[in-house]
């Protein structure tokens, strides 16, 4: 790994933290403004039902790009992260102008970052919707899923991703009609000041995969824009590969029965979403190391992975059973 190469990587693992630490800032006002999407949270169903909803949104979103109705599909998107963006700017502004019951800042926000993705989606404005829509995503569905469901989606979502990439390899050809909306379900790392995403035509772009989630897809890869042989200028991971294992870290801050560690920033922190924090950090860090060597590889197995595998390391050192911790004291 050369020396920019470990730039970009310190640049993912900060888009990464910021994803996981806002949402664990956003637990506590979603679950004040009503924002718990299922009346049960734990149902392990939901993740099924979740999942299902991810099959059909794939092969809706293939069955676009097959028949050109890609502009509806981008249409989807940024209306997707203006909707998502709201429920964060809605936690988070003043009220300092509200119609009703609406903030009207909140709004003006949201609808700010939709425009910004019609009409100039750079690098740097892909980036910062993704953070925004990642915060949202995984606060949202960390208070929706419990620990049994969030532990079963992830854990469906890593195989379905592994068997997409490795298996049918369908993934890769959504990949690449994704990528060329420039819509916030991918993050972008540059290695070069002078990159920019609206001038690549992702020409040079040879190793990519994409995600389950129908918000927030994901994709891992390299891209050469200047045409030299191993030389890349920017690589790029999915959003969701950032926003599925946030929902575990969201979950056991919220769900788990272990105390909070006290900081004051982040009142929901406990050992459990700390190490399942950790724990993706370090499927991460894999990850990217493989992605280097310029293959395609299915994320959410390392990550969703590290997630579950640190979450339940943390609730064991935090004094909970490992019943309690995988959510299935009720059944018991």
């Amino acid at each position: 790994m050369n020396a920019r190469e470990a730039r970009g990587v310190a640049v993912a693992a900060a888009l990464f933290l910021l994803v996981q630490v806002g949402a664990l800032a956003m637990v506590g006002p979603f679950e004040t403004a009503g924002y718990q999407a299922v009346e049960d949270p734990s149902d392990p169903t939901n993740s099924l039902v979740y999942f299902a909803a991810i099959l059909v949104a794939t092969g809706a979103m293939l069955a676009a790009f097959k028949y050109a109705f890609e502009r509806a599909v981008r249409a989807v998107v940024v209306l997707s992260s203006a909707l998502v963006s709201w429920y964060v700017f809605g936690v988070v502004t003043p009220p300092l102008v509200v119609v009703g019951a609406v903030n009207v800042l909140a709004v003006a926000l949201s609808v700010g970052v939709a425009v910004a993705l019609l009409v100039y989606p750079e690098w740097y404005v892909i980036d910062g919707a993704g953070v925004v829509m990642g915060i949202g995503a995984g606060a949202l569905f960390g208070i929706s899923f419990g620990l049994l469901p969030a532990i079963v989606l992830l854990s469906v979502l890593a195989v379905y991703d592994a068997i997409s990439v490795y298996g049918t390899r369908h993934m890769l050809s959504l990949a690449e009609g994704v990528m060329d909306l420039r819509v916030p379900v991918i993050l972008v790392v540059p290695l070069t000041l002078s990159y920019s995403l609206l001038d690549d035509d992702f020409g040079g772009a040879n190793e990519v995969h994409e995600d389950d989630d129908p918000v927030a897809a994901d994709g891992e890869g390299s891209d050469d824009a200047d045409g030299a042989e191993g030389e890349r200028d920017a690589f790029f991971i999915g959003l969701g590969d950032a926003v599925m294992p946030t929902v575990m870290v969201a979950s056991g801050a919220f769900f788990s029965p272990a105390p909070s560690l006290g900081v004051a920033a982040l009142p929901a922190l406990n050992l459990p979403a700390l190490l399942a924090m950790v724990g993706t950090f370090l499927g991460l860090g894999v990850l990217l190391w493989a992605v280097m060597k310029g293959r395609a590889h299915a994320g959410l197995p390392l990550l969703n992975g590290g997630a579950i595998g640190g979450y339940l390391l943390g609730s064991t050192l935090a004094g909970v059973s490992l019943v309690r911790a995988l959510g299935l004291a009720p059944y018991l």
